[in-house]
């Protein structure tokens, strides 16, 4: 297997007639090379799109050491891949998205355009979803939108996510989450998400003591007892 950050470049500062175009880096995951190759050839050309391939990845370890390593503005993320699928991916990147000065987004490019598919990595945190059919043309649109902050979905699969949301009774965001700092919510989504106070610490670059204040100021201000609690809260709010 080839080194999964084969392939990556820094970040190229535009100069002279480039200044003031639209630029975004990107990472391909896709466990398929000939469809990575495809993708490549079809956007990448950034004289042309503006979208430079930074890296590539064809599972989810590979994913995060190159999205990790580079930290593109998007990740064009497939949902199947080895080793947990794209939402496994999400996971793992949840910190990088909740950069608020240089966040990684993520849209997910996939054959599949089965609602569980389109749900699920909806709710790990990608921006939006397109399927394999799009156009090179279409899909650079995408990718910018993306980077911008905007949803992207192809029509059907909005409809997906449209239903799935309406029909939940989960209650709205409230002025509870606003009494979390950054940090505060940072530590709150990956409690939520299952991960112990020593990952945490690594994910964040913070001690466990530090992790254990935090969630100790979570658990007050939101007037929770323990951390299955705070599970279900975050869960109740989409946070996780």
């Amino acid at each position: 297997m080839s080194d999964p950050t084969e392939g990556t470049a820094e970040p190229v500062e535009p100069t002279g007639d480039d200044a003031g175009r639209r630029h975004a880096r990107v990472v391909l995951v896709d466990d398929h090379r000939m469809f990575r190759t495809g993708v490549q050839a079809e956007i990448g050309q950034t004289e042309q799109t503006g979208v430079e391939v930074v890296g590539e990845a064809a599972d989810v370890d590979q994913a995060v050491t190159v999205i990790t390593a580079t930290r593109p503005e998007v990740v064009l993320l497939d949902v199947h891949l080895p080793g947990g699928g794209g939402v496994e991916v999400l996971r793992r990147c949840a910190p990088l998205m909740a950069d608020a000065e240089q966040p990684v987004r993520f849209l997910a490019l996939s054959v599949s355009d089965a609602a569980e598919d389109v749900i699920g990595v909806i709710r790990g945190g990608a921006r939006g979803y397109v399927t394999k059919t799009i156009t090179g043309t279409d899909l650079v649109d995408s990718i910018f939108r993306v980077q911008d902050g905007d949803a992207v979905f192809s029509p059907r699969l909005a409809g997906f996510v449209l239903d799935a949301f309406a029909s939940t009774d989960a209650p709205p965001v409230d002025e509870d989450l606003d009494r979390l700092t950054q940090r505060e919510r940072e530590v709150l989504r990956l409690i939520a998400r299952g991960y112990a106070y020593k990952e945490i610490a690594k994910q964040l670059f913070i001690s466990v003591k530090t992790v254990e204040s935090h969630v100790s100021a979570v658990l007050r201000k939101l007037q929770l007892s323990n951390r299955h609690e705070l599970t279900r809260w975050a869960t109740a709010r989409r946070l996780v």
